[in-house]
């Protein structure tokens, strides 16, 4: 694993625009730098990468199948009572999920440590399904890539392959904060994929679904919504009004509400506690419960649900580095131990690895359980 200089594309903006990666420079700070690229061995990828992010996969799916019948780890996870049926049906049925994103942080020596898991709803999916292989395809053309140069990269047939899988018996409806050029984009996107999967689609907005004597969701015109994907959180939907309606249990969603036992920080400690000392894990504990003291003073403190790296902080003794403030922490923080990212000229790169499909649970047994 190293870090190189690459050249920039003169045109890489309209470039951008044309894939529809119209939120590139939307931050004061740009999401998109092509200055650089990250280079890897096949090893490095197929043996630490792929293998960890297989083996996180296997023991989130444990994890989920542990928690479904336990009140207990319900309760440690903050999932509100009124969720808890949703979910233990959901997973009955082994509803099928999408994708989801594991952020590990990797030096090219070590095991691959998992950070966060982005199980519900991950972006940068553009970035990396479409503007990274563009991006590779033009510069082995332009000359600046060997033509046998190649990316860790099939998510776009994936994705395409999975909606196939799922497929639906009417329409599917997929729904964001479409006023967010980010989210619209993202879900544009997986729309494609859908359609090219053969798919009838119809994308909307949020704010314009609408409940029917709070049996079933329904469109603007109408039609009912019986398979539906949102870019809108867990957490969000079962606060809402409409979060304790039947509709809830009769909706399809992608992703599914088992799901949910997954898109929080809490997982990180239940993850430990149910698989101490695996290497591809790092100690994580519930902040009120004892067992957190072991980490001393240098952890990072997470809140068990957060967006955009909000509210979270890292402490080093005396020395605290926040980040910023948007509310979050209301349902408690983790504690998760500290893991220095590889430095690489000043920058320090976390790397987004994604899985797509698969509800399939770990053929070995597991040493310790919750």
């Amino acid at each position: 694993m190293r870090r190189e200089p690459s050249p920039v594309r003169p045109d890489f903006s309209e470039r951008l625009a044309e894939i529809g990666f119209v939120f590139a420079d939307e931050d004061a700070e740009p999401c998109w730098d092509e200055s650089v690229r990250y280079v890897f061995s096949l090893g490095e990828i197929e043996e630490d990468l792929e293998a960890a992010t297989q083996e996180l996969h296997a023991l989130c799916l444990e994890l989920v199948d542990q928690t479904v019948r336990n009140e207990a780890l319900l309760r440690r996870l903050r999932i509100p009572l009124h969720a808890w049926d949703v979910i233990a049906e959901s997973w009955k049925r082994r509803d099928p999920s999408l994708y989801g994103r594991f952020d590990l942080a990797y030096d090219g020596a070590g095991p691959a440590k998992l950070l966060e898991y982005n199980a519900d709803t991950p972006t940068s999916l553009v970035e990396a399904a479409v503007a990274q292989w563009h991006w590779l395809e033009q510069l082995m053309a332009s000359g600046a890539l060997p033509k046998n140069a190649d990316q860790f990269n099939s998510l776009h047939e994936k994705l395409v392959t999975r909606w196939s899988e799922i497929r639906a018996k009417g329409i599917l409806h997929l729904a964001c904060m479409s006023g967010s050029p980010e989210d619209l984009t993202t879900v544009s996107y997986l729309e494609e994929c859908a359609r090219a999967a053969g798919l009838s689609t119809k994308l909307l907005d949020v704010t314009a679904i609408g409940l029917l004597r709070k049996r079933s969701f329904i469109d603007p015109g109408g039609k009912n919504i019986d398979l539906l994907f949102r870019l809108y959180p867990w957490e969000w939907m079962f606060a809402d009004s409409f979060g304790s309606a039947a509709a809830m249990q009769r909706t399809q969603f992608i992703e599914p509400p088992w799901k949910m036992l997954l898109s929080n920080k809490a997982m990180l400690a239940l993850l430990w506690e149910m698989e101490p000392g695996h290497p591809n894990l790092l100690p994580c504990f519930l902040e009120d419960e004892p067992a957190s003291a072991i980490l001393g003073d240098h952890y990072a403190r997470k809140p068990v649900y957060s967006r955009e790296g909000a509210d979270i902080e890292l402490v080093r003794a005396k020395d605290t580095i926040s980040g910023e403030k948007n509310g979050y922490g209301r349902e408690g923080f983790v504690r998760q131990a500290l893991c220095p990212l590889p430095e690489f000229a000043g920058r320090y790169p976390v790397l987004g690895c994604w899985l797509v499909g698969g509800t399939r649970r770990a053929r070995r047994p597991f040493a310790h359980h919750l």
